[in-house]
C-alpha cells in the first residue's frame, strides 16, 4: 500500500513538474499577433474541386483553429481588421492596418505581427507598411492561391511558414516580409507574377531572399534598400490622389488630360521599355506637370530600372523616376511622399533611397 501511495506521489510530481516546463516554455514564447484581412486564405467554395469561391468569408479565429501547430511556435493572438478581397483593398484599410501595427508594437503588447491577406493586392500592402510602420519588429504578410475548402488549399501551410518567419530572431530588422510557398520575399521588391499558380510571387530582379523547409527559416541576404526614414501616417485620413495610366502603341493622351481636369497630385506613367511615350502623350504629360501635378515614370515590362535621364529628359520636363519600383508600388511612395512635400528633387531622392 505505501509502496503504491509513493508511487501516485512520484507520478503527481512528474505531472507537475511537466505542467511547469509546459508553462516556462509557452512563457519563453514569442508572442504573435495575427491580423485578418480576408483574402483567398479566408476564402470558402461550394466544392473542394472547383475554381468558383468567395474571398473573406472565414473569420479569424476558425482561420487559426485550422492550423493548431502555430501555437507550438509562438502565443498567438488574433484580430479581424477587415474582411474583404484584396481587389477591394483601400488606402482606408492600409491607414487601419499601419495603425494598429504601430499601436501593437508601441504598447508592447506583440514581438511581431502576421498579416493575413489576398494576394491580388499583396505586394501593395506590403510597400505601404514597410514605408510606414515605425518598429523594425517583424511584420510578415502572407495568403493563399486556393481558398480554404480546397482539396489542394495552400493557406494552411503558408499560414504555419508566416508564423514561423515572424518567431524567428532573424526576421528583426528586415522590413516587412512576405512569406508564400515556402519562400520569403522582401515587400519592397516581391510582386504577384502569375494570375493562378502557388507559385505565384516573385521578386523579378532579385529573387528571394530566404526559404523556409522542414520547420526552419534560412535567410540568404538583406536589401539595402529598406527606407532609412519613415512617413508618419499616425494622424492620417486619406493620401493625396494619385493615378497610374498605362502605354501602350499608338496611345491617348485623352487620361492624362483627364487627370489633369480632375487636378490629381500625381500621375505615374507605366511606359514601354524604359518609360517611355509617344510624342502626344509626352506632351500631355508635360501639360501635367506644369499645372503642378508631380508625374512619375515606371515601366510597364515587369523588371528593371526606369533610368533617369536616358532617353526622357526628365529635368526640363519636371518629371521624376520611379528607379526599379513597379508602378503600382511607385504610386504608393509618390502618395505618401506628396503628404510631406512637391519638391522634385526631394520626391526623386525618395525614390532612390528606397
Amino acid at each position: 500500500m505505501k509502496k503504491r501511495i509513493l508511487m501516485l506521489f512520484v507520478f503527481a510530481l512528474t505531472l507537475q513538474m511537466q505542467a511547469q516546463t509546459n508553462t516556462g516554455n509557452t512563457e519563453k514564447l514569442p508572442r504573435v499577433t495575427i491580423l485578418a484581412t480576408g483574402g483567398t486564405i479566408a476564402g470558402a467554395g461550394e466544392s473542394e474541386t472547383k475554381a468558383a469561391y468567395t474571398a473573406g468569408t472565414v473569420p479569424v479565429d476558425i482561420l487559426l483553429n485550422a492550423v493548431p501547430q502555430i501555437h507550438e511556435l509562438a502565443k498567438i493572438s488574433g484580430e479581424q481588421i477587415a474582411q474583404i478581397g484584396s481587389q477591394d483593398m483601400s488606402v482606408e484599410v492600409w491607414l487601419k492596418l499601419a495603425k494598429r501595427i504601430n499601436r501593437i508594437f508601441e504598447e508592447d503588447s506583440a514581438d511581431a505581427v502576421v498579416i493575413t491577406h489576398g494576394t491580388d493586392t499583396m505586394e501593395e500592402t506590403g510597400t505601404f507598411l514597410d514605408l510606414t510602420v515605425m518598429f523594425d519588429k517583424p511584420v510578415v504578410l502572407v495568403g493563399a492561391m486556393r481558398p480554404s475548402t480546397a482539396m489542394s488549399q495552400d493557406g494552411n501551410k503558408n499560414l504555419l511558414d508566416a508564423v514561423m518567419v515572424a518567431a524567428d530572431p532573424a526576421s528583426q530588422g528586415k522590413g516587412v516580409l512576405v512569406a508564400m510557398n515556402g519562400l520569403v520575399f522582401d515587400a519592397r521588391d516581391v510582386t504577384k507574377t502569375v494570375t493562378t499558380s502557388t507559385s505565384t510571387f516573385q521578386s523579378r530582379n532579385f529573387g528571394p531572399i530566404g526559404l523556409i523547409y522542414d520547420g526552419k527559416v534560412n535567410f540568404y541576404y538583406q536589401s539595402t534598400r529598406n527606407p532609412s526614414q519613415k512617413f508618419d501616417v499616425s494622424k492620417a485620413t486619406s493620401l493625396p490622389q494619385v493615378e497610374i495610366i498605362y502605354g501602350y502603341a499608338d496611345a491617348s493622351p485623352v487620361p492624362v488630360d483627364a487627370l489633369i481636369k480632375t487636378k490629381v497630385k500625381g500621375i505615374v506613367y507605366a511606359g514601354m521599355g524604359n518609360g517611355n511615350f509617344n510624342a502626344p502623350v509626352g506632351k500631355a504629360l508635360e501639360r501635367a506637370s506644369k499645372e503642378g501635378i508631380v508625374v512619375c515614370r515606371s515601366n510597364r515590362t515587369g523588371a528593371g530600372r526606369t533610368t533617369l535621364y536616358n532617353e526622357v529628359d526628365d529635368a526640363a520636363l519636371g518629371f521624376v523616376v520611379a528607379d526599379d519600383l513597379n508602378p503600382q508600388k511607385a504610386r504608393i511612395l509618390l502618395m505618401l511622399s506628396l503628404m510631406e512635400t512637391s519638391n522634385r528633387t526631394s520626391i526623386q531622392n525618395n525614390f532612390f533611397k528606397y
